[in-house]
């Protein structure tokens, strides 16, 4: 590994599935990803804290989710989805479990899109918990006003996730910037290989969109994993060792590293 990974590093973004459990009708399940298998690779890359996010699978079934969390115990939290006409019992419920955010995921086989952000926010947010938030970067002009809007902090998944990686200098990234100058605006490193078309080992394309979101915002930038990486399992899946080596390009700086790995995700989270 090119960089040490300082105490209390998070993974901010990965996914449990359990085949025993259906799926969403048009959703994908990539196979049986289980807690032991992902302790594995915590050890291996000296994460001690990280976040379980929802897979699109099981749209607003979070069983899933929270079984494992419960598994991993208090170094787990997690990002649900609830629908507009969740009760507060069951909000009480998941909070209580460690879900801090509801996932808004507008591309392909997502269950909440920005049509129903508003109305799912205003009934989590009383709760504590903030929206984490996936789209097409490009888009992001679009939709800057409403997420603008949100109350309370958001975070944006991969990098923005522009399925044409763009320019620094272009229009949907300069709204990305903007939205961090908000000051309540946080976003992932994660899942290069998703969106890159240079590709592996370094994303360039991905990369220099990384370094310019490091460089302008460094204390709120986080990293993920985003193991089991379900895109991208055939013929293999991407290193977990190379992914998080790809920080020694975009942040050099050890104690850069330390506020992405660390600091940053235990603020926003509450480690």
């Amino acid at each position: 590994m090119k960089i040490t990974v300082p105490g209390g590093a998070c993974d901010t973004h990965m996914h449990f599935y359990d085949e025993r459990a259906p799926a969403a009708p048009g959703t994908f399940l990539p196979g049986t990803f289980t807690v032991a298998e992902y302790r594995v690779l915590q050890k291996r890359l000296g994460l001690e804290r990280v976040i379980v996010v929802q897979p699109n699978a099981y749209a607003d079934d979070n069983t899933v989710t929270l079984n494992a969390m419960r598994e991993l115990g208090k170094g787990a939290k997690g990002v649900a989805v609830v629908k507009p006409a969740v009760k507060d019992a069951e909000l009480q419920r998941l909070t209580k479990a460690g879900i801090c955010a509801v996932r808004i995921m507008t591309l392909h086989g997502g269950t909440l899109g920005f049509d129903v952000m508003d109305a799912v926010m205003a009934r989590v947010h009383p709760f504590g918990w903030h929206a984490n938030i996936q789209l097409d970067g490009r888009e992001l002009p679009k939709y800057e006003a409403q997420i603008k809007r949100l109350p309370g902090t958001f975070v944006i998944d991969h990098t923005g996730k522009f399925l044409e990686p763009v320019a620094p200098d272009h229009a949907a990234f300069k709204c990305l910037l903007r939205l961090l100058d908000t000051g309540r605006c946080w976003v992932k490193l994660s899942a290069p290989y998703e969106t890159s078309k240079t590709g592996a080992p370094k994303y360039e394309d991905v990369g220099r969109l990384a370094k310019a979101l490091v460089k302008h915002a460094p204390e709120r930038m986080l990293w993920a994993s985003n193991w089991p990486h379900p895109s991208a399992r055939k013929p293999a899946p991407p290193s977990d060792d190379d992914l998080l080596d790809l920080l020694a390009d975009w942040a050099p700086d050890p104690a850069v590293q330390k506020k992405i790995l660390t600091d940053n995700a235990a603020g926003l989270y509450g480690f």
